[in-house]
């Protein structure tokens, strides 16, 4: 009798259960409706995951570059260049009889032809810096800039011994810029950024970027025929070919340390052997050009100077040839009134070591008639110091 009644109790907690109660299935259909909240956590943590990576991806370099480049242009340049253009029957007419009757010496003829390389902003009124070799002998010149304007540029001086030039573009809006590092010394081993326009690829067009660091500081290449005296140079591993001639070196604050200039290696490539005028000599010379248009090189000492080969170090008892000798000085001449005498050997000018003529000439481009100098030199083998005073070349 127990069990009977206790059946139908049974059977109600079953039916009550099956009834009443979630479900398995119903329990799945309900998480596949409302899903739970781990998932939204895990993509939170991917979304900042992916932040951090994009944070990372910005580094000094990369602002240093994204705040430089729109003060990065383009310099096209139209210039007339003189040929030699002989006449390719002129072997045939080598014999002094023809030559006689029939003119075949080699013509010097004048043609138009392009020139390419890059250059920055320096100023929002429009003056931009490039390289004398660009600009030199230019008729025409067109300034590109990376959102695509082009604008006509007026040369207002170039300086061929330290190979800079300045130009001005007219426009109505103030133009972006960069700022020279005058105070700033590099360090070899810090990073540096060069921009420009390698071989004229892109024009009109976001500048290229090369990275790399600072070679070394102070470097004096061999003076050239053609005038040029770079001196005191930054050399870069940052790779730096045709085109990218004017443009900017700058640090990884975005400053301009220098103007890339020269490269040493075969045909136009680089070979990581770069070198950029350093910012102090150059907003120097910048600064004389937007002031006069050239640079006062018209130097007067009053000196003529020879090599010191090895004969004039035997003669004059030097440990080795090094300096420049003196030949002779003109009498009321600035070097006669600072107590230089014939025969006397300049192996210093402030503090700088003088080996040739070459050095003596660079030396003396780092300073302007009505400077004063430290020239240190031997005079019966005993080191002596004057301060000479360069007049200007009437």
């Amino acid at each position: 009798m127990m069990r009977w009644l206790h059946l139908p109790l049974a059977l109600l907690l079953i039916l009550g259960c099956s009834l009443d109660g979630p479900s398995t299935e119903a329990t799945a259909d309900a998480s596949f409706e409302t899903p739970p909240q781990r998932p939204i956590a895990l993509h939170a943590d991917t979304v900042a995951v992916q932040d951090d990576i994009a944070q990372s991806r910005r580094n000094a370099i990369t602002q240093a570059v994204e705040a430089a480049s729109p003060a990065v242009v383009s310099v096209n340049v139209l210039e007339v260049r003189r040929v030699q253009v002989r006449d390719p029957f002129s072997d045939f007419f080598r014999d002094p009889f023809f030559e006689y009757f029939f003119d075949r010496r080699p013509r010097t003829m004048e043609r138009e032809v392009q020139n390419l390389g890059s250059g920055f902003v320096m100023s929002a009124d429009g003056y931009v810096v490039t390289n004398e070799h660009v600009v030199g002998n230019a008729t025409q010149i067109e300034v590109q800039f990376p959102d695509g304007r082009s604008l006509e540029a007026e040369l207002v001086g170039s300086d061929r011994a330290s190979d800079l030039a300045l130009l001005k573009v007219e426009t109505d809006e103030a133009l972006p810029y960069l700022a020279f590092a005058d105070d700033y010394a590099p360090i070899p081993g810090e990073w540096v950024i060069a921009l420009g326009n390698p071989f004229g690829l892109f024009e009109a067009a976001d500048p290229t970027v090369t990275v790399g660091v600072v070679s070394a500081v102070g470097r004096n290449l061999q003076t050239r025929r053609d005038g040029r005296v770079y001196r005191d140079m930054i050399q870069t591993d940052a790779a730096i070919n045709r085109g990218n001639s004017g443009g900017p070196l700058v640090n990884a604050e975005g400053e301009v340390i220098g103007v890339n200039t020269a490269i040493y290696g075969p045909g136009d490539g680089n070979v990581g052997i770069g070198f950029a005028v350093p910012a102090h000599r150059a907003t120097r010379i910048l600064g004389e050009l937007r002031e006069h248009g050239q640079v006062d090189r018209s130097y007067y000492t009053g000196l003529q100077l020879l090599d010191v080969d090895r004969r004039i170090a035997q003669g004059l008892g030097l440990d080795r040839p090094r300096g420049v000798f003196i030949s002779e000085v003109e009498r009321g001449s600035p070097a006669d009134e600072s107590g230089l005498q014939r025969y006397d050997v300049i192996v210093e000018m402030e503090g700088i070591d003088i080996r040739n003529r070459n050095d003596y000439l660079a030396r003396l481009y780092d300073f302007r008639p009505g400077d004063t100098v430290e020239v240190t030199y031997i005079r019966d083998r005993e080191r002596e110091t004057t301060q000479l005073q360069i007049d200007r070349q009437e």
